[in-house]
């Protein structure tokens, strides 16, 4: 953008804008070192390339994935790849083969959880589970934030606190 305004010698990557009480902005360009130096830029946080950021969270991803696709039953032969696209394993030991991407594919889609709670028939007169409503409640109240509804997660939390105390 320009040159530090206050050693006119590095490159301007340290951009503050102030606003006084009446109103009027005050703009400085800083380098790094000079933004350092006047206290505005915590030196023991080193700054980050974006780009080096992207790339290592895409090789993450690309290298979790070959680790997926390596993955193969030697009894059926049916690899996790095969799994995830047709829906079905090939046999009993898949199981084993596949316990830790399953497991996360089953808390992913079981809000979290992966032991089988199930539902009771209302037609037997049993009372639910604490448990239940509470993990029911729980993910509402997930929902309720990542929506910023916050009168609702409030009367959610008091709910949830009702449940753990009683």
């Amino acid at each position: 953008m320009g040159l530090c305004e206050r050693c006119k010698k590095a490159q301007a990557t340290f951009h503050l804008t102030n606003i006084d009480r009446e109103g009027d902005k005050v703009e400085r360009h800083l380098c790094d070192s000079c933004a350092t130096d006047e206290g505005l830029l915590n030196p023991s946080k080193p700054t980050v390339d974006l780009n080096e950021l992207l790339e290592s969270f895409v090789a993450s991803g690309q290298s979790a994935r070959s680790e997926l696709s390596n993955l193969v039953c030697e009894d059926c032969g049916i690899s996790y790849v095969e799994f995830r696209n047709q829906g079905q394993l090939g046999c009993g030991r898949d199981y084993d083969v596949f316990a830790e991407p399953l497991a996360r594919l089953i808390e992913r889609t079981h809000d979290g959880g992966a032991a089988h709670v199930g539902k009771t028939p209302k037609s037997l007169g049993l009372a639910r589970k604490p448990h239940e409503d509470l993990r029911r409640l729980r993910k509402q109240l997930d929902d309720a934030v990542a929506a910023e509804d916050y009168e609702r997660a409030a009367e959610l939390r008091d709910r949830i606190r009702a449940l753990e105390t009683s």
